[in-house]
């Protein structure tokens, strides 16, 4: 059986940007995916000429210009900024919170008549120790705000009433007095042009991929193909759960084709009321500012996570913060193992936090490879 440096399970981008470093250094890597595509969750496939994100939207932005560099290596970047809309009821406003927002709430014109109003409403809550979500939010907000845009869309987000869930959820809720709806405040931000499975795809040229394999059907016989294994799941299920499974937050997507060219006239809007069941609606051609006659939507719906679902979003309360320091003492100790990206750290990551990780992981590792 052939030997390869690295067994890399997941052809995801923590995976494939670790690849194509060990590959640049003249190791041999074998990537598996137990889906049928490269990509992860940020794989795009291609419906009516429109790139559609399979698993949610995803917005490239960063502040760090050595991985806006290093991604512009494989992929040209259009200028989209987030700008998304909130629906509450038969209102609407922009987000994030600014003055385009304060206006369509209380009609006032200038940051000072903004804050003083929210001020009013703080002072009124006398909140001083938030002993809980709901508590934080109103402390940072008003009543306005979070009752409009806060509370309805973290209720379907979590899955628990708002006062059920802990204060640090909410560190901060930024409100902006400008007008501007520009979401991220990073100066690097932007959409891959023909979608991010073109990056992924570049990143793994020359390197050897299965798709459909599932490591754990197979573990033995791949793992002694290769010297080294970087394991980019669920760290809980490589030890089969031994300290008891780590929570997670689940999503499901339903995506449509629409015979319209233009149906919400925005990439995103959020659903904020509490009895609109999804969180948001992407349409995906506005990524790209698209004028195909036909446009491609998808609802987000959260859901409770159990083991055989995708998970999603880690769960990082005292908790599970506490479950996941027993299972990252033991990874320290496991002899070729590393564990990588948002499920193998159990740490919820934006994408430029993915790159800059797995190339710190990749300089850390094949430098004291080439050492020894």
């Amino acid at each position: 059986m052939r030997k390869y440096d690295y067994l890399i399970v997941g052809a995801g981008l923590f995976g494939a940007v670790f690849a194509h470093e060990a590959t640049k250094c003249g190791k041999t890597c074998l990537v598996i995916d137990k889906r049928e595509h490269i990509g992860g969750n940020i794989y795009t496939e291609e419906t009516e000429g429109i790139q559609v994100h399979k698993y949610g939207a995803h917005i490239f932005h960063t502040s760090r210009k050595e991985v806006w560099e290093y991604v512009n290596q494989f992929a040209e970047f259009n200028h989209f900024v987030n700008a998304p809309i909130a629906v509450y009821k038969d209102e609407l406003y922009n987000l994030p919170f600014n003055m385009n927002t304060f206006h369509a709430l209380w009609g006032v014109k200038t940051p000072a008549q903004a804050k003083a109003k929210i001020q009013e409403q703080i002072a009124r809550m006398n909140i001083v120790h938030p002993k809980n979500l709901e508590e934080q939010a109103l402390a940072l907000v008003g009543q306005d705000v979070y009752e409009k845009l806060v509370e309805g869309y973290t209720r379907k987000q979590w899955g628990r009433e708002c006062k059920d869930l802990p204060a640090f959820i909410i560190k901060r809720l930024p409100l902006r007095y400008t007008y501007d709806n520009n979401y991220f405040k990073d100066p690097y931000q932007g959409i891959p042009k023909g979608g991010y499975t073109r990056i992924i795809k570049k990143l793994l040229e020359g390197v050897q991929v299965c798709l459909n394999t599932d490591f754990f059907a197979r573990r033995e016989e791949l793992t002694a193909k290769a010297d080294r294994v970087l394991f980019t799941g669920m760290i809980d299920e490589f030890y089969d759960y031994c300290y008891g499974p780590l929570e997670y937050r689940s999503l499901r997507f339903e995506t449509e084709v629409l015979d319209m060219s233009n149906y919400q006239g925005n990439a995103v809007v959020n659903y904020t009321d509490y009895e609109v069941p999804y969180t948001r609606i992407i349409e995906h051609k506005h990524f790209e500012f698209g004028v195909q006659p036909k446009t491609v939507i998808t609802r987000e719906y959260p859901a409770a996570w159990e083991q055989g679902k995708e998970p999603y979003y880690p769960v990082n309360d005292p908790k599970n913060s506490e479950l996941f320091a027993k299972y990252e003492r033991k990874a320290l100790k496991e002899p070729g193992v590393l564990f990588g990206g948002r499920l193998g750290m159990y740490r919820y990551m934006d994408m430029d936090e993915v790159i800059a990780e797995a190339l710190s992981m990749a300089e850390t590792e094949l430098t004291y490879e080439d050492r020894h």
